[in-house]
């Protein structure tokens, strides 16, 4: 049985689901690293460079999906 794919063809993109997705990525994983943090050393605040980084992320993703649309 053969199975025919067209790979050239893209898949439809939806934008505000990918930022969806992105957001609920950082709200599960970002908690996650601050436990991290607090069960080991807590001498210095390292997650707050990853979460104030990721954050410009999101932001910069709704931006772009909801505010500059094409």
């Amino acid at each position: 049985m053969k199975h025919q794919t067209n790979w050239e063809t893209p898949a439809p993109i939806n934008p505000r689901k990918g930022f969806r997705i992105h957001l609920l990525v950082f709200l599960l994983v970002t908690p996650a690293i601050w436990i991290v943090w607090y069960l080991t050393d807590r001498t210095y605040p390292w997650p707050l460079w990853s979460t104030l980084a990721w954050g410009v992320g999101i932001l910069f993703h709704y931006l772009g999906v909801y505010v500059f649309k094409k």
